[in-house]
């Protein structure tokens, strides 16, 4: 796809052009003509900074793109800034009630958030927390780990965590926490900075701490610190005994009586189930999305014809997962780092989650300002497809299809304790931003003990200082991004049940959800979908007992000879 850098001055005199055009229209249709050219001018810039972050993270060590990168992050919070005077213009309009009824009111809440969030005196902080994410993620990037004799990317090393040997993984978990000790002070420093340039910018903004312009970042449409904390509690009380109960358990199955935090990733007595191969995970999406829907079929088709996924692990490449879109192109785009495991898979069911919706909703009015809506919204699309796409994992695993719904169940119910741990200490350290770092490790390990009341660290390396979180990327890059994941979960555990009941139905109402990108916010989607919402009473006790039950049938397969 071709690339040319979006020049900072011409964007920016376009974009006050905009915006004056916008304060002095003698009519609503001089605005709606200038939206459009805004649309147009965005388009070039947000698919042109997508597609240098893409070739910087397949190759953090390409200088061009590196440096195209460390453009966008100087320019970025510049450009978002004139973004804001427009959205200003917009809502401080005399014609502000007939664009409402013109556009969407959603938009003008979006843009409401927009103003809390970003202003002229908080731009030079702005970069600077830029440049600290683009140091930690090369720094994460370039770290490389000896374990067996070979100098492995975190991604590889990750993946012996499923061995099914427990010295393996063992020997796997040590190595990444003495590989991390020896970067703990880059760590604490890129940390530290992060946690006060970002309180810097909250107080410059008027508020207390990071924590409501964070929500504001995150664009949170129809819930709040409050609902928030409310779902903790519900976690804490109505999942993390059901969990810590069905994986004690579990562990005893598989001979485990001291449960370690390198056992976590294994679920499966002798192993966890391994997908067919990079070939073979590929081929079988294909035919698996043909079999779901026509559009699914032709969704596959495109991105595999435009090679629109980089899911080789090597050195020097960005450690995570995402899918982005170029939205100029109307191309989505998926990194991955397969490791061999099953997580491989979740590669072509979750992050093409996101790539449908993406391609879906592309003619949406809204798509390009409101996208899919809130990224809790966006990962119950991702979340749900991995659910959706039960009745085809033969193609993926063989006769080990059951043993991969057992696990990969158990490990999505797991997941609940452990994401709100990830928000509830970011939480805690946005309250307490003078914090050492010795005391965000005790916070880290106390939550630990709180929500994952099953599992030891004693005895590994570094990571028994309750250092964890070091290399959960979101924590650094992306903060209060966390939840999403939670909420979303709750809601595609639900799909899941109904799915059970009726696919085609459920698979119906799930490509509705998917398709209303911007139209709708989450709490509607879901009452829409019939599917409660998870900051409902009860809501999760529901979900916890439904799933249990589900996991007691597929655990008895497992047990049948």
């Amino acid at each position: 796809l071709p690339y040319s850098r979006v020049e900072l001055d011409a964007f920016r005199a376009s974009m006050e052009g905009i915006t004056e055009r916008i304060r002095n229209a003698a009519c609503t249709a001089d605005i709606l003509n200038a939206r459009e050219d805004y649309l147009r001018l965005y388009s070039e810039y947000h698919t042109m900074s997508a597609l240098a972050y893409m070739r910087y993270s397949v190759n953090t060590a390409d200088e061009f793109y590196s440096a195209e990168n460390d453009y966008y992050d100087e320019a970025g919070p510049a450009v978002h800034s004139l973004i804001a005077d427009y959205a200003a213009a917009l809502l401080d309009s005399p014609f502000r009630a007939e664009l409402e009824r013109e556009l969407s009111p959603l938009l003008f809440r979006s843009m409401e958030l927009q103003r809390k969030a970003i202003s002229p005196v908080i731009v030079d902080d702005m970069v600077e927390e830029n440049r600290l994410i683009s140091e930690y993620s090369k720094l994460m990037a370039g770290m490389e780990f000896d374990f067996h004799g070979e100098k492995l990317p975190r991604p590889a090393l990750l993946g012996y965590l499923k061995d099914s040997d427990r010295t393996t993984r063992r020997e796997a978990m040590e190595c990444l926490g003495t590989t991390l000790e020896k970067n703990s002070a880059e760590l604490d420093r890129i940390f530290d900075a992060l946690v006060h340039v970002r309180d810097r910018m909250a107080k410059k903004l008027g508020y207390d701490n990071f924590i409501e312009l964070g929500y504001c970042r995150m664009n949170r449409l129809c819930y709040g610190r409050q609902e928030v904390a409310e779902f903790r509690q519900n976690v804490l009380r109505d999942i993390v005994p059901a969990v810590s109960a069905l994986r004690t358990e579990n562990a005893k199955r598989m001979g485990i009586e001291d449960y370690k935090l390198y056992d976590n990733e294994v679920l499966i007595p002798g192993g966890d189930p391994r997908p067919c191969g990079k070939d073979g995970i590929f081929a079988a999406a294909r035919e698996m999305y043909h079999a779901m829907s026509q559009e699914t079929g032709e969704f596959i088709d495109m991105m595999l014809e435009n090679e629109a996924f980089d899911v080789d692990s090597r050195k020097n490449k960005w450690g995570g997962g995402y899918c982005t879109e170029f939205v100029k192109y109307r191309q989505p785009f998926i990194l991955a780092n397969f490791d061999g495991t099953a997580g491989d898979v979740d590669v072509v069911t979750h992050e093409a989650g996101h790539a449908l919706n993406a391609w879906l909703i592309a003619d949406n009015r809204f798509a390009l300002e409101l996208d899919c809506g809130g990224m809790e919204t966006a990962e119950t699309h991702s979340m749900s497809m991995e659910f959706f796409a039960w009745p085809y994992m033969d193609k993926f695993f063989g006769e080990d299809a059951g043993r991969y719904e057992f696990m990969h169940l158990l490990d999505a119910l797991s997941f609940l304790p452990y994401g709100t741990i990830v928000d509830d200490f970011q939480r805690q350290v946005y309250e307490n931003p003078d914090w050492t770092p010795e005391e965000r490790k005790a916070a880290w390990r106390k939550l630990e003990a709180e929500f994952r009341p099953h599992i030891t660290f004693d005895g590994i390396p570094y990571l028994e200082e309750g250092t964890r979180w070091q290399y959960q990327m979101h924590i650094y890059e992306t903060p209060f991004y966390y939840i999403d994941y939670c909420l979303a979960q709750t809601a595609a555990l639900q799909f899941l049940l109904e799915s059970r009941k009726d696919y085609a139905e459920a698979f119906a109402r799930y490509v509705r959800f998917l398709s209303q990108g911007g139209e709708k916010v989450f709490t509607d989607l879901l009452e829409e979908a019939g599917l409660r919402s998870p900051f409902q009473a009860g809501a999760l006790q529901a979900v916890a007992q439904e799933s249990e039950a589900l996991l007691r049938q597929l655990e008895a397969k497992l047990d049948q000879p």
